[in-house]
């Protein structure tokens, strides 16, 4: 049974030159469907017309037809159609509206005036597929972003919608959460459900039975349904050789106790980088990786124990890009962070090259797809040589290219002496760029390996 259908429907954001999507023939049948594409290609805004939010929220141009679950999608009120599409964004901060975890859960079905008895169970049961029913107490505000990404999951299947659509679900997951997602989705579809699934990490998908649909420049450039991911869209990581870092101390934690709200989340913590080189954290959601790097940051202050940074800048790159994006285009951010520098300033257009952000520089950051948030974020937060740089999940979101991208830009900053630090689920980019790799997990960190062996 086919769930939506497009028609030569094209679609132009306000003020862009060119169209997000360009007469896209589409029909989205039951089962699993997944959605490939570079950054920018148009995969987030096909999602978007599935609940309506392009055009009626985002606004801009619109022709051609499309139909979602028997309802035309440009007469079709989003409130109506968020009756039948649960929808995972992007940015799982800005998707939660109560503090509490059981109470954001619950929220759609508060709005639709479901039965007490009815939304006490539809939650359990929501939090228990998502994997988070042991959160069910906690505040939202106290969450990793890979419990966050799990709680927008829970409340969208608290609904039981007709079809969902998940726009990179993975990009925050752990190994364990990756695979747990994919077992429900699987489930799901098994039950009845349509799933639509926007994906960068598709070696995390290679066993999702269904349909794979490629997309770019706004087109759908070609469709099929193969029992597995084509091997071309798994890229082994691009390892370089590198010497041992030799720079003084740049930062160092002493028996640190750390953790917001003051409930330690990490104890007896002692640790420290030097100049010119990359340490990677990794480890489970919730194991503390950001919650240390807001505490170098100076976002977070310790409980116990003691934080040194040498002089200079601290560049820190959040979790969610848009928590830094407020002006009104990709140059005007960057410029903002170089404003009183103006060697910086002169520097910042070669970072924007090198992060492929010259064709999308005079664009509203509100605009671009999360992966292009993702580059302007950091070019935000690295223009002006900062001395210590605090990447959280930087990768999210982006393709292959625009991995590389920044994998060049970490390592030219390492050899000027910056030292860096990221916390990430992508191993491909520790192994790339990484001196060392350090483990958060079960409230202590551990060295793992050197780097390129992992």
């Amino acid at each position: 049974m086919t769930v939506a259908s497009l028609r030569r429907f094209t679609y132009r954001y306000p003020n862009a030159g060119q169209p997000a999507l360009d007469r896209v023939d589409l029909d989205v049948p039951d089962g699993i469907t997944l959605v490939a594409g570079a950054s920018g290609s148009g995969k987030s805004s096909l999602l978007r017309v599935f609940n309506g939010l392009v055009p009626h929220f985002h606004g801009g141009t619109v022709s051609g037809f499309a139909e979602v679950c028997g309802r035309d999608v440009v007469t079709t009120p989003t409130r109506v159609l968020a009756t039948e599409v649960g929808f995972v964004f992007q940015d799982p901060e800005l998707q939660a509206v109560y503090p509490s975890v059981e109470r954001d859960v619950a929220f759609g079905l508060e709005n639709i005036g479901a039965a007490p008895a009815l939304m006490h169970r539809r939650v359990g049961e929501a939090l228990e597929v998502a994997g988070i029913a042991h959160l069910r107490g906690r505040a939202v505000a106290t969450l990793s972003g890979g419990e966050r990404q799990r709680l927008a999951i829970a409340g969208v299947l608290a609904m039981r919608p007709r079809l969902v659509v998940l726009d990179e679900p993975l990009s925050q997951l752990d190994d364990q959460g990756a695979a747990a997602l994919v077992a429900t989705l699987i489930d799901l579809a098994k039950q009845g459900t349509a799933i639509v699934v926007a994906e960068h990490r598709f070696e995390k998908l290679a066993r999702v039975p269904g349909r794979r649909i490629a997309i770019g420049g706004g087109r759908t450039v070609s469709t099929d349904a193969p029992a597995v991911v084509p091997a071309a869209l798994v890229r082994p990581p691009v390892v370089t050789a590198r010497p041992q870092p030799t720079g003084t101390v740049a930062w160092r934690v002493d028996h640190l106790a750390t953790g917001p709200a003051h409930t330690p989340v990490l104890e007896g913590v002692t640790l420290e980088g030097r100049r010119g080189e990359v340490v990677a954290l990794v480890g489970p959601n919730g194991g503390g990786k950001t919650t240390l790097l807001r505490t170098l940051a100076g976002l977070l202050t310790p409980i116990s124990g003691t934080v040194q940074r040498a002089p200079g800048r601290v560049a820190f790159l959040p979790q969610n890009p848009m928590a830094l994006l407020h002006r009104a285009s990709v140059a005007a951010e960057i410029a903002w962070t170089v404003r009183r520098d103006d060697r910086s300033a002169r520097d910042a257009a070669g970072l924007i090259n090198e992060l492929g952000l010259t064709h999308i520089a005079h664009r509203d950051p509100r605009d671009l797809s999360s992966g292009e948030r993702q580059r302007a974020a950091i070019a935000a937060v690295l223009a002006g040589s900062p001395q210590i740089a605090l990447l959280d999940e930087p990768t999210r979101g982006m393709d292959d290219g625009s991995r590389d991208a920044l994998c060049r830009v970490v390592l030219r900053m390492r050899a000027a002496g910056c030292s860096i630090v990221l916390a990430t689920h992508d191993m491909n980019l520790a192994r790339s760029v990484a001196d060392r790799v350090v483990s958060a997990g079960a409230g202590v960190v551990s060295e793992l390996v050197a780097a390129g062996v992992a």
